[in-house]
């Protein structure tokens, strides 16, 4: 049985990952940890948890982190860095599903995220987490980084254009969409109902932390840099990531969808719709899995990939524990096999 530990469990990612583990067949959740809940019982925080973990939250400490196999962190930027070097020297697999080791450039980390980074030599060792795109790097890593929520829908929409090069990867366009559990569980007035509801907006559009990452990911597919414009939105829903990506075929062709299935056949987390299909956030609601389809409209040379995630399960717990199968050379569905709820 793997001994995992999740520093951060409070948030909507943790209690994804408590979860989603509460039915993994191989993994034990012996650590849960929060600065400001401690001493609270998971079951008594989430009630749906009752009956599955009999922990309570506690600090931090490296101590008895270092006795767990794993260590997921669920926490916001600049936690992770400042402890996962000393887990990782004591044999620790760490994955972090905030953005410390996302990006490698870390000058431009830094300017994405205000602060110094902190373990650059474990931030160049990180690999990358889109087990798409990176699995047998994952097997061996030590560090892994997993992808942000809008960077998994973006990247797996996009992949089969620009590793094929048949796109102007210069003239990318990203517009994405996403519930208000993408801003996570702390107070803000943002995403309160009565500012939510009924209503839609953009945001981030002169510049959002997530596009170095998103364009990082394609220019190594790309194998050169590529020029995207990513804007996000916030929709009046819970939980849901839509992606709507725009780009120019070099030379229009017929065969984009057989292409997509090609690409993705022996992914067990992408689904790619038949043609003509648009995939709706309701249907990966709560499941670990990307559901895509590519149109080109009135057959011009503009092709059009729709691409939706939960923005908590692929987009960020779902992604870890898959990122942990595959590390630990477990069934890489393990735990995994939940059916998105509709309605």
């Amino acid at each position: 049985m793997i001994k995992v530990g999740i520093v951060g469990g409070t948030g909507y990612t943790g209690v994804e990952l408590l979860r989603i583990l509460a039915n993994h067949p191989e993994v034990r959740v012996d650590v849960i940890t929060s600065r400001s809940e401690e001493g609270i019982r998971i079951a008594d925080m989430y009630p749906n948890l009752r009956g599955h973990y009999d922990l309570a939250f506690t600090v931090p400490d490296v101590e008895r982190l270092a006795d767990c196999d794993a260590v997921f962190f669920a926490t916001p930027h600049g936690v992770a860095m400042s402890m996962a070097p000393e887990l990782v020297e004591r044999g620790v697999k760490v994955i972090d599903l905030g953005a410390d080791f996302r990006i490698k450039d870390l000058e431009l980390w830094s300017r994405w995220y205000g602060m110094e980074h902190t373990a650059p030599e474990l931030a160049a060792e990180a690999v990358y987490g889109l087990p798409e795109v990176n699995r047998e790097q994952i097997r061996n890593a030590r560090m892994i980084a997993c992808p942000g929520c809008y960077p998994t829908a973006v990247q797996l929409g996009y992949l089969p254009l620009i590793e094929n090069a048949l796109v102007d990867h210069r003239r990318l366009i990203a517009d994405c969409k996403s519930g208000v559990s993408g801003a996570g569980r702390g107070a803000n007035v943002g995403s309160l109902l009565c500012e939510a509801s009924e209503s839609f907006k953009a945001y981030g559009a002169a510049g959002h932390r997530h596009l170095p990452e998103i364009k990082q990911g394609l220019g190594v597919a790309a194998g050169r840099p590529v020029g995207l414009t990513f804007v996000p939105h916030l929709t009046p829903m819970i939980r849901g990531i839509h992606a709507t990506l725009y780009s120019v075929l070099k030379d229009p062709t017929d065969g984009l969808q057989a292409l997509f299935e090609e690409r993705y056949a022996d992914e067990p987390f992408v689904d790619v719709m038949p043609a003509g299909s648009h995939p709706e956030t309701r249907s990966v609601k709560g499941a670990n899995v990307c559901r895509i389809s590519v149109v080109r409209p009135q057959d011009d040379d503009t092709v059009v990939v729709l691409s939706v995630i939960d923005n908590l399960v692929k987009g960020a717990a779902g992604q870890a524990v898959q990122n942990l199968n595959i590390l630990f050379g477990l069934e890489e569905t393990a735990g995994l096999g939940i059916v998105a709820l509709m309605p």
